[in-house]
């Protein structure tokens, strides 16, 4: 590996638990994390992989641009972020609750 593991460690902010993320996983084996905006798809799989100690068939990286809100006269945006979908190779599976 090019990066070391406490790297990888950093690259994975949190899984996404939502009912179209849930409906991946159990269809596709597919789960969702965000991860940090410079990750690339590289070490995203080094990552789930070091983290969850199963085998990643694909990764799909999508970037989330911030939505733009009021409050009151003042305007606001959110911040950018980035989005992981992870497909699993068939046997693997992640459990979030013992994770």
């Amino acid at each position: 590996m090019s990066i070391n593991k406490y790297q990888l460690t950093g690259v994975i902010e949190a899984p996404i638990i939502s009912e179209k993320s849930t409906n991946a996983a159990e269809k596709d084996n597919q789960f969702v994390f965000k991860v940090k905006k410079s990750a690339s798809k590289k070490q995203v799989k080094n990552a789930v992989e070091l983290m969850f100690s199963v085998e990643v068939d694909s990764v799909h990286v999508l970037n989330v641009k911030g939505k733009i809100k009021r409050a009151g006269k003042t305007l606001g945006k959110r911040s950018d972020w980035k989005k992981a979908y992870v497909k699993l190779k068939p046997g693997h599976d992640i459990e979030f609750s013992a994770a």
